[in-house]
């Protein structure tokens, strides 16, 4: 039988894989990371044993990363590791790369989507003795971002078309976007944050970023006392750059929010001082979201601040907020004493990893300046519950009561023709069905039946096919469609298909640019 060992004990300890436990500390899954990842790990361990943290929960190691990838698992994770963290519903994990080649998927990304982590929390903050150019001009950063995890272009769906044209798929659904407002909106509260600010792109996707602004004035409905904001993500990165200050909570979709947090990053000093917390209904997952680093791997000089944090966070989820807010102010209070390791810049000289750890193990219980002070509530004890594994996929679902109707379809078409000899042969193939060529675009700009000849075209065409009799509306289904695509599929190379429909008389589908 597979067994895991128990870390956080007085000694490590068999744990039987069944789930029964050898005592009742909360445990936590337990992922040490690649490169600096074993290093970084062990300080916040160091940490966490001086302020008695481990007297309440017990780490369980998993293995995952490179040299589970190493040995053929393109998941980069073994079966008993999954098995471990959906049983215990948490992950503490150290940072870890992705090999090159060899087709394997990132383990941080496959994570998150695969256990249902939907929602990235972090938080960036001016600490002591970090210097920046915000600190230095005396501008206080402060704010968190809350950025979708599962959907968005990270779902990899990606096709290569034509001998020219590749395709990534940008899913959002309605579901996701609900459950990323309302973690956030909930978390804004708890936190005491009175302002939510959302970053989108719907002036030009006006469906898919449209759907996920639409969905967060919706949520906020159930939140009057939190004020809301909208902005176009290009304003508001230069708005971050400009005034941070202006910021407290930030909702962003996957990939957007992703850029964003690398940029919140670069505001407080790079990504060594990012904690980043993946919250899903079920499973979390805590980590450090900056490299490996193997160029300095096994010398001691890795800061462990990111993973640090990520840990303080995991801890006020699991209910430890006295021992969080107890580390944290000892953390603000080494760095304020000019305590530092190699990457930042200080009048101290650097100080190694382990040191780094020691000197907040001894600062346990001080306190930094008033400016950085944290509170240090009464809350001590874990009051996280494991999940519950579930028997079947939950089927997660927003609009239940939708009236849907086919008006045509889009053909995506593989030609070297240009538009006007293309549509000449696509009007006689569809002459004898119930739909008609309304619409042609290339990129996503329109070439036919108007368009300017100085629009460059490439070898993949979008041709739009609608019902000619408007009243067949809601009287047809998607089989003649499926026939038009036969009919033109027999000249020409059709790549894609998609149906063009309405809900509840709205149009489901987009214009092309120029349209």
């Amino acid at each position: 039988m597979p067994t895991d060992r128990v870390y956080g004990s007085d000694t490590f300890r068999e744990h039987d894989m069944k789930g029964e436990k050898m005592s009742d500390k909360l445990q936590i899954a337990l992922a040490h990371g690649d490169g600096i990842g074993p290093e970084i790990t062990s300080a916040c361990i160091t940490v966490f044993e001086a302020a008695g943290v481990m007297d309440r929960i017990e780490f369980v190691p998993v293995e995952m990363g490179r040299r589970v990838f190493d040995s053929g698992e393109t998941r980069g994770m073994t079966d008993s590791a999954i098995d471990t963290i959906e049983r215990l519903g948490l992950l503490f994990k150290g940072p870890m790369g992705t090999p090159s080649g060899g087709g394997g998927k990132s383990i941080n990304v496959t994570l998150r989507k695969a256990l249902g982590a939907f929602a990235n929390l972090r938080h960036f903050q001016s600490l002591p003795g970090v210097e920046t150019v915000y600190s230095r001009a005396g501008v206080p950063v402060d704010f968190y971002v809350v950025r979708e995890n599962v959907e968005d272009t990270y779902g990899g769906v990606e096709y290569r078309l034509s001998n020219d044209v590749v395709e990534c798929k940008r899913l959002i659904s309605a579901p996701g976007c609900d459950q990323l407002h309302h973690y956030a909106f909930k978390t804004a509260k708890a936190f005491g944050i009175d302002k939510i600010t959302c970053g989108h792109k719907a002036n030009i996707m006006k469906m898919t970023d449209g759907l996920f602004l639409d969905r967060f004035h919706n949520a906020a409905r159930d939140y009057p006392e939190i004020e809301t904001e909208d902005v176009i993500i290009d304003a508001l990165c230069m708005n971050l750059v400009l005034r941070p200050q202006q910021y407290k909570m930030i909702a962003l979709t996957n990939l957007q929010g992703d850029i964003v947090s690398d940029l919140a990053a670069g505001l407080v000093g790079g990504l060594g001082f990012a904690p980043s917390a993946n919250i899903g209904e079920k499973i979390s997952i805590f980590e450090a979201v900056h490299g490996t680093a193997p160029d300095i791997a096994g010398q001691n000089k890795a800061n462990p601040t990111s993973l640090l944090l990520s840990g303080l966070i995991m801890l006020r989820h699991i209910g430890m907020k006295k021992q969080a807010a107890i580390i944290e102010n000892a953390l603000l209070y080494t760095l304020e004493s000019g305590v530092h390791t190699g990457d930042v810049r200080g009048a101290h000289d650097p100080v190694g990893t382990r040191e780094f750890a020691a000197s907040i193990a001894k600062n346990l219980g001080k306190v930094p300046s008033d400016r950085y002070v944290r509170d240090v509530p009464v809350e001590d004890a874990p009051s996280f519950e494991p999940p519950e594994r579930p028997r079947v996929n939950r089927l997660m679902q927003t609009y239940r009561t939708t009236e849907s109707a086919v008006l045509g379809c889009d053909l995506y078409i593989e030609t070297l023709l240009a538009p006007h000899d293309l549509a000449q042969k696509l009007e006689l193939i569809c002459a004898s069905s119930p739909f008609r060529l309304t619409m042609m675009s290339s990129r996503g700009t329109q070439v036919w039946p108007t368009g300017s000849v100085y629009t460059e075209v490439v070898d993949y065409y979008r041709a739009r096919f609608e019902l000619r009799d408007k009243h067949m509306v809601g009287r047809i289904g998607q089989t003649p469609t499926i026939h038009l695509f036969e009919k033109v599929a027999e000249t020409f190379a059709v790549t894609n298909f998609q149906l063009l429909k309405e809900y509840d008389g709205k149009r489901g589908f987009s214009l092309a640019q120029g349209q």
